[in-house]
């Protein structure tokens, strides 16, 4: 078959940033996330405008742009991860008109588990390298490893921030969850563990889709 088509899905924290770069250098695929769609094609005129002119005024694209843009995306790649999309049943409904997807993949952390991860992030100041206060810690405390300059907790990594993003998540996208579900399509994976031990239960999701 060609090369696999896979979304990852889950709450903020859960891991899909990390997990989504891994899959992409282990399988060969592309890495497509909304930000850096958005980003790589700002200037994309669409009956909506360009992205450019929602992002430079800080205004919310819509979502008959977003889709417009990741469609862009999908078409220009062979095998891909997709990671932030679909966000709500209207963006799931328009993603199975435009492409068939070969691997669904939740994955399930606790939410006490994604406050810990969220509240103890720190990021440099200076080239946006990313760390952790437990689980990734730079060698020096609060100084970046890759440019020495000051880590720092960004605003909306407070804990009464996170978990309001985890509630609006729930409300939001939840139900693309539960649309998955109700296809047959998707796999629950335990997203709790070593990034090493998640990617394992991953890779073995992906190649046994991979093998259909």
């Amino acid at each position: 078959m060609s090369e696999p088509h896979v979304l990852l899905l889950g709450p903020p924290g859960a891991g899909k940033g990390t997990q989504s770069k891994r899959l992409a250098d282990e399988f060969g695929l592309e890495h497509v996330t909304t930000g850096d769609a958005l980003r790589a094609n700002k200037h994309m005129e669409t009956e909506y405008g360009t992205p450019a002119e929602y992002m430079d005024a800080g205004e919310l694209v819509p979502d008959g742009l977003v889709n417009e843009i990741v469609k862009e995306a999908l078409q220009s790649a062979d095998g891909y991860v997709l990671d932030g999309y679909p966000r709500n049943l209207d963006q799931a409904e328009y993603l199975s008109e435009i492409t068939d997807l070969d691997a669904v993949l939740y994955f399930a952390v606790s939410e006490s588990e994604l406050v810990d991860r969220l509240t103890g992030r720190r990021v440099c100041a200076d080239c946006g390298a990313n760390y952790h206060v437990e689980f990734d810690r730079p060698e020096t405390e609060g100084v970046c490893d890759e440019c020495g300059g000051d880590l720092y907790q960004r605003e909306d990594d407070t804990e009464e921030t996170v978990k309001e993003r985890l509630r609006v998540y729930e409300e939001n996208t939840a139900p693309v969850v539960e649309h998955y579900r109700d296809e047959g399509v998707l796999v629950e994976v335990d997203g709790e563990g070593t990034p090493d031990e998640v990617f394992e239960r991953v890779t073995s999701v992906v190649a046994d889709a991979s093998d259909e």
